[in-house]
């Protein structure tokens, strides 16, 4: 696999673990309010090698706990599985970040003990999903539903977590959200910011007296509710 950065280490991309955080790149989805213009297009100059990414595992064995895999979306590379095969055996646990896309994959991942934690994204509302991705094929808004409720069974330790965005997301959108999600240990919302990165400009977070709102219609239905 070609990655495309590395955060070296982290305290916030895997609960609970001190980590390192791989970016891939490429996506099979247009958000238009996402942060990580190059990764989606995959123009970021960055080009790390799987060799170089083991390497820098392998001197820092003992130090760091967990790697996240995140993107761009993971899932569309067919060789993950392989690159995380060998991340398992220098004794890593391993967090995938995904938009929900390819549940083969991600079931074949946890089924395989390749994965320890997933944090899957929840664009927006069934209705609005082409609205939010920018993709109109709804074949991958039932692989998006069929990796919600595989997760939703309990499987493997999991957060679903939305970025909620001004102009796209109401209150009512995020409690219909959490209503999808019914049984779920956490919900995270993720707050809008804009960089020069995003991939349309004109879109904006909410304030505090906002968010609460927010926080409210999705405590409704799912009890562990916060923001990131």
């Amino acid at each position: 696999m070609i990655f495309r950065g590395i955060q070296k280490v982290t305290l916030l991309d895997y609960p609970e673990h001190v980590a390192c955080t791989l970016f891939t790149g490429g996506c099979n989805f247009c958000c238009p309010f996402c942060q990580n213009a190059s990764l989606v297009f995959d123009t970021s100059p960055v080009r790390i090698s799987e060799a170089e990414v083991l390497f820098f595992l392998e001197n820092r064995q003992g130090y760091l706990q967990g790697v996240c895999i995140t993107g761009g979306e993971p899932t569309i590379h067919k060789d993950l599985p392989e690159f995380i095969a060998k991340v398992k055996k220098l004794g890593f646990n391993v967090k995938l970040d995904t938009n929900g896309t390819s549940p083969e994959m991600l079931r074949q991942l946890v089924e395989s003990k390749l994965i320890d934690y997933v944090a899957m994204d929840i664009k927006h509302v069934k209705a609005k999903y082409t609205k939010a991705t920018g993709i109109l094929e709804g074949l991958l808004l039932e692989q998006v539903e069929e990796s919600i409720d595989y997760l939703l069974r309990g499987v493997i330790e999991y957060e679903f977590r939305t970025t909620v965005v001004k102009e796209l997301h109401s209150p009512e959108d995020v409690g219909e959200i959490a209503r999808r999600i019914v049984g779920t240990p956490r919900y995270f919302l993720q707050n809008f910011r804009d960089n020069e990165e995003v991939i349309k400009k004109g879109f904006h977070g909410f304030d505090e007296r906002e968010k609460k709102i927010l926080l409210d219609a999705a405590k409704v239905w799912v009890p562990e509710v916060a923001f990131r």
